[in-house]
């Protein structure tokens, strides 16, 4: 089984269901503390949801800093899957590790409740064996999540396929209804449902499932460039 970190900081909440959906999906699981410095032989990486830092100044901009995203960031610049769920993908976003911003939900207020999801596109290692306009049933819990880029950026993410979710009922006002993106090289995924709360059909919908398991077979098929002794 790939070993995929999840990384905790002050104010993570849903780092914990983030491990046990690891485990669900087929990898193991291994924590992951924001001030190391080491990914612990890890193959794929999840930043979790919950409010890091207590969202102060803007949600994520603490966390960027974090001596472990520093880790993260190498890792995804060397081709390892890393994925973001609500606060995570905040937190890469302002790392500059995906496009855009989250900003305040349109309405002003927190959203929680279950949400569909449309996939975009064929093909896409997040959601393996999905065809377009499949549709995932994955619940949000967000009071910034509203995805927005400016107009040349938007138009060039779409042209080159970078959108991988839509909500089919928009529910905090993300520009052309965008709840998933990934980067530009297609390893580093964020959207703002959770798909590690739709991971157990006793619990509910179990939407969330190809995003997990997608993240492992991406973990399994990595591999990290190793040193060349000096």
């Amino acid at each position: 089984m790939p070993r995929i970190g999840v990384i905790t900081f002050p104010g993570s909440c849903d780092d914990r269901d983030a491990l046990r959906a690891v485990g669900l999906a087929g990898g193991d699981a291994v924590p992951l503390w924001h001030a190391d410095t080491d990914l612990d032989g890890c193959r794929g990486v999840i930043v979790p949801g919950g409010f890091s830092y207590g969202d102060y100044l803007r949600a994520g901009a603490i966390a960027r800093f974090a001596p472990m995203m520093r880790e993260v960031e190498a890792f995804a610049a060397a081709g390892g899957p890393v994925l973001g769920i609500c606060n995570g993908f905040q937190v890469l976003c302002e790392a500059g590790l995906l496009p855009g911003v989250l900003r305040l939900n349109h309405h002003g207020r927190f959203v929680c409740r279950d949400v569909d999801l449309v996939v975009e596109h064929s093909g896409s290692p997040w959601l393996a064996g999905l065809e377009p306009g499949a549709v995932l049933r994955i619940p949000v819990k967000h009071h910034e999540g509203a995805w927005y880029a400016p107009p040349e950026e938007h138009e060039r993410i779409e042209a080159a396929g970078q959108v991988a979710l839509r909500y089919v009922d928009n529910p905090n006002g993300a520009l052309a209804d965008i709840a998933c993106v990934t980067n530009a090289a297609g390893n580093v995924c964020g959207l703002m449902p959770h798909p590690e709360h739709a991971m157990d059909e006793t619990l509910g919908p179990v939407g969330g499932r190809p995003l997990l398991e997608g993240l492992v077979a991406l973990a399994r098929a990595h591999r990290p460039a190793t040193a060349v002794p000096a």
